[in-house]
């Protein structure tokens, strides 16, 4: 009869974890879709500053770009097509490889107070960067859904007369400028908190330059 000795040494070993995290179309498509939002955003501001929403604030000339109001619409206008059609290779190659689903699903408000709960006392775990915990599961779902806002809320001020329908989906053109407003906000306040996890946890930084 083989003892415990001789199993341990008769037994396959266990198959290694694929040292691979991203894939080099998730890191392009990362990156591209990360320098057109922030582009959109800094030309965005300049574009604010020339009509405000809000009137008595503007962002201050030094952190937009674009220089003047027709700069920044090119600047604008320019990021928004990269964003579009980067942004639609990154989806349909996450829904045609199974990455969606595998990485970002299932989703329960339950796991995600209890890694926040987790996060906010340090006790959340980032041994496997391959395994995205309940809060970065929804983060990243909330990012893609506020861009496609961001998207929709554009083009319903930008051709306004050209999508009737959506400027009133929107509540009108006034109402469709607060929507991309609070969406843009919304999208600045997903980097600032993702930059400082990555200060946290440099080695995502790492994986996501270069895959593993």
């Amino acid at each position: 009869m083989a003892t415990p000795h001789t199993l341990s040494k008769t037994a396959p070993p266990a198959a290694p974890l694929s040292s691979t995290i991203h894939p080099v179309w998730v890191r392009v498509t990362h990156w591209l879709n990360a320098l057109a939002a922030i582009v959109m955003m800094l030309s965005g501001w300049r574009i604010y500053d020339a009509s405000p929403v809000f009137p008595g604030f503007t962002f201050p000339p030094a952190i937009t770009l674009g220089g003047w109001l027709g700069g920044a619409l090119q600047w604008h206008f320019a990021a928004m097509w990269l964003l579009v059609f980067n942004g639609l290779v990154y989806l349909a190659l996450n829904l045609l490889s199974g990455r969606f689903v595998r990485k970002f699903l299932p989703l329960s408000p339950r796991a995600v107070l209890r890694d926040f709960v987790a996060a906010l006392t340090g006790k959340l775990s980032h041994a496997d960067l391959r395994v995205y915990n309940a809060v970065q599961k929804f983060a990243y779902l909330f990012v893609v859904c506020d861009l496609i806002v961001l998207v929709l809320s554009g083009l319903a001020i930008w051709k306004s007369v050209q999508f009737p329908l959506l400027r009133e989906l929107m509540g009108g053109y006034d109402n469709a400028r607060i929507v991309h407003f609070c969406a843009m906000s919304l999208m600045a306040a997903f980097i600032v908190v993702h930059l400082a996890m990555v200060a946290l946890v440099p080695r995502s930084l790492l994986a996501m330059l270069r895959g593993r």
